[in-house]
Formats: structure tokens, sequence, C-alpha cells
């Protein structure tokens, strides 16, 4: 087996584990997130982002936690939009 298959498989290997892991410390929230390690520390810092500091010197992120935040924002789409008020439309007629 080549060195890039065999690579790419324990990356992907990696990725799988990762996602099953309740706590994420500030290496595997970059590597989750996709946010820059600078990007990241700058947002604990400036208290946006929920994370926990309990020896006074490691970060460390609950995965579910991360996950919310990174939805916060969520932008819906044209059809979500007409989606929503058919259902509320169809809710009203039958109340």
């Amino acid at each position: 087996m080549n060195t890039i298959k065999l690579d790419e498989r324990l990356e992907r290997i990696e990725s799988l584990l990762l996602a099953n892991k309740k706590v994420l410390t500030l290496e595997e929230a970059c590597d989750y997130t996709g946010i820059s390690r600078s990007y990241l520390y700058k947002l604990t810092s400036t208290g946006m982002i929920p994370y926990s500091k309990p020896s006074g010197k490691l970060i460390y992120f609950e995965r579910e936690e991360l996950e919310n935040w990174l939805m916060q924002n969520k932008k819906f789409s044209d059809s979500d939009f007409k989606e929503s008020a058919a259902h509320k439309s169809k809710e009203e007629r039958f109340s």
C-alpha cells in the first residue's frame, strides 16, 4: 500500500475518533473546527467561545458546545423559509 493512501486512511480514522470524543484539547478543537490556533486563542481570551480551563493552564472544549457555537448564527435558505411558511399556514388552517 503506498504512503499517500495510508496517510489518507489514517487521517480518516483520526477524524472519526475525534468525532467520538466528548472533550477536546485546543489542538483537537482546531482540527475539528478548522479554526487556526491563534484565532481560537483570541476567541477564548475575548470570551466569545465556551471553554474550560480546569488547571488554570490547559484549555479544553466540549465538542457539543463547539458545535452549538459554530451553528449559532445559522442562515436559512429561501426554500427553508417557504417550507416553514407553508407548515405554519397548514397549522393555522387546522387550529
